[in-house]
């Protein structure tokens, strides 16, 4: 797995904390941003922070690139409604000989993996023999109506990955960019941090936390899993019990990001 951070707003905090005071002041715009120091900022955005004010960090955006993640992994992450996202198509990139991910509970069986790895090694071997013979049944329908057969060919394998994806399982490896605003990304945090959120999306929101820590440390500074966030677990009785650890994990990783 990978998670770069590709772009984000510029100056994200002064950013937050400008839109911030223009609601409490009838200043100009650029008065306004004179006056926030980096100090000021800094304090601004901590009580901001602390009391919730959270609508004017949808001005604050940062976009990812993740890779080396699964399809199963992908589905979960554009479950997050407010995002932009650009996903590697199994329609028009051919899978033939895909990547794929092991979760580490298989990973740990020898028996369990090695029985991974042959279904996953026929359904590859499928996936290229179906995919050969809807491009050459393609190949020659479009041939016969006219089409050069440069053309035909490629058209042809374009439509035959269409079809032949319903095969592809949920391990198969996906890349996909992903731009959010701060707002969105306290929720993504909240939920998919947590030690409940599945072990692969739980990782790339890890990635994603350190990431934005380390350009704006003071906006990130209660973000995680909600018993860290909100100081309290919204799961009930499904609780995984682990308030003390979980947020000792968060602190030592914003101080880590702070020293850094």
């Amino acid at each position: 797995m990978k998670v770069e951070l590709l772009s984000h707003t510029p100056d994200p905090e002064r950013l937050a904390a400008t839109a911030a005071k223009l609601c409490y002041s009838s200043s100009d715009i650029s008065s306004l941003r004179d006056g926030l120091t980096p100090e000021k900022t800094e304090s601004f955005i901590d009580m901001l922070v602390s009391i919730g004010h959270e609508s004017v960090m949808e001005h604050v955006s940062f976009t990812f690139g993740i890779e080396g993640i699964s399809r199963a992994c992908s589905h979960q992450l554009v479950r997050h409604r407010i995002a932009s996202y650009s996903q590697k198509s199994q329609r028009y990139v051919s899978e033939s000989g895909f990547e794929y991910i092991t979760p580490p509970e298989i990973e740990a069986i020898p028996e369990a993996k090695a029985e991974y790895d042959r279904i996953i090694s026929e359904i590859s071997r499928s996936y290229e023999k179906i995919a050969d013979l809807l491009t050459a049944k393609h190949t020659e329908e479009l041939t016969a109506s006219g089409t050069d057969e440069k053309t035909a060919a490629s058209k042809a394998r374009k439509a035959a990955n269409e079809d032949a994806r319903f095969l592809l399982p949920n391990a198969c490896e996906t890349k996909i960019v992903v731009t959010m605003n701060v707002r969105s990304l306290f929720n993504f945090f909240r939920h998919r941090c947590c030690n409940r959120a599945q072990w692969e999306i739980r990782a790339v929101a890890d990635e994603m936390l350190r990431l934005c820590l380390e350009k704006a440390p003071h906006i990130f500074s209660h973000a995680g899993p909600s018993c860290v966030a909100e100081g309290k677990c919204p799961e009930g009785k499904m609780t995984c019990g682990s308030f003390t650890a979980v947020r000792e994990k968060y602190a030592s990783v914003k101080k880590e990001a702070a020293d850094a």
